[in-house]
């Protein structure tokens, strides 16, 4: 028998800052994804009540694989199961899927074993060619409805943080961004980028140690401690103008700008940087493949193919760069390096700014390897 505080929430990424070790979830999520999985189990939940498919069909999602490789028991259950729950309520749950609020059954669900769900994700794999072909149609088609609002210059508001000139680290909550962003510390202490966190990627970046400088986003994911300690504040509207997220913001009483803008928030933050003249932007826990757009639960991704042609030539995407190299330097290295450098360095010195510029960018790149 599991036992625990269920808390509820219609939201997955709302709920997760109200979460403690030991609570049950109780969450709507249709093809949980990976980014929501891990935060579930980052927050040491006992177990997930999700009151809507867990795997759908559609395409081989992964949050169920990461909670059961975690030991998370997942239930899936009717949605009748959250209307007979309050938040706070003392629940348990059996081997048979029952479950039970002071000792009377109140609903029951299927649970997702790790042979449950390796065969629903066979069965989801069949059908992915299916899904991609109606990924790529939804993308064209959009794509040439969204393509002006690309091509025109970006109206930026006037912002306290100058990009000019400066590179900027766009941070967003997404696949493996943790390590991503702590393998890139050394390039923030040393480069002192631009922070920009988009909602819960201004989190990411506290967590860290590193305050953002902007935050953009719809603000439904990001606490008010990133709000306040921010020095320029987005909300991200409907091409409507309409900006749900700006009430919130201007009840925590600080200023904000508005940009109303088709697409992701964190497609509207590389055009910010971009258009503000950002040197370089780098990327960190960004969606750019099919799967991640699945699991945002988007039918195309027209705004981010347009978004990413025109920054491109400006834009280095870091995602899984802590994955490029995960052995340890031999003792001997730093010394081999450091009398290595002594020449180009003395060559540089002599001969003029551009190549000290070089021999600091390939220094900047050895701290980053050696993890100084």
């Amino acid at each position: 028998m599991i036992r625990g505080t269920a808390r509820l929430g219609p939201r997955t990424k709302a709920l997760i800052n109200r979460l403690q070790a030991g609570d049950i979830a109780v969450i709507d999520h249709p093809d949980l994804d990976e980014v929501a999985a891990d935060s579930l189990r980052q927050a040491r939940v006992r177990a997930v009540i999700n009151l809507s498919p867990s795997i759908t069909g559609r395409y081989p999602n992964l949050g169920p694989s990461l909670l059961a490789a975690a030991g998370i028991p997942l239930l899936d259950a009717p949605k009748e199961l959250g209307a007979r729950l309050r938040d706070g309520d003392t629940i348990a749950l059996n081997e048979e899927g029952c479950v039970f609020r002071d000792g009377v059954p109140v609903g029951a669900g299927t649970w997702l074993s790790p042979e449950v769900i390796r065969e629903r994700l066979e069965a989801a794999r069949i059908n992915l060619p299916a899904e991609v072909e109606r990924f790529i149609d939804n993308t064209l088609e959009y794509a040439r409805r969204e393509k002006a609002f690309v091509i025109e210059p970006l109206p930026l508001p006037p912002l306290r943080v100058s990009l000019h000139g400066r590179h900027a680290l766009v941070v967003v909550r997404g696949h493996n961004y943790r390590a991503d962003l702590a393998a890139l510390s050394s390039y923030i202490h040393e480069v002192k980028p631009v922070l920009i966190g988009v909602d819960g990627g201004a989190d990411a970046l506290r967590e860290a140690g590193w305050p953002p400088d902007i935050v953009i986003g719809d603000m439904d994911s990001v606490s008010d401690g990133a709000l306040l300690a921010a020095k320029d504040v987005i909300v991200h509207a409907y091409r409507d103008g309409r900006a749900p997220g700006l009430t919130r913001v201007k009840a925590l009483g600080r200023d904000a700008h508005v940009l109303a803008a088709p697409g992701t928030s964190e497609d509207l933050a590389l055009l910010v940087a971009y258009e503000g003249g950002a040197e370089l932007i780098v990327a960190v826990g960004t969606h750019s493949s099919l799967i991640d757009f699945l699991e945002k639960g988007r039918r195309g991704m027209a705004s981010t193919f347009l978004v990413r042609l025109k920054v491109g030539a400006r834009l280095v995407d870091a995602r899984g760069v802590s994955q490029l190299y995960r052995g340890r330097p031999r003792p001997h290295y730093p010394v081999q390096i450091a009398l290595a450098a002594l020449v180009p360095a003395a060559v540089a010195v002599a001969l003029g700014p551009s190549l000290r510029d070089l021999v600091r960018l390939v220094w900047l790149q050895a701290r980053i390897w050696l993890g100084w």
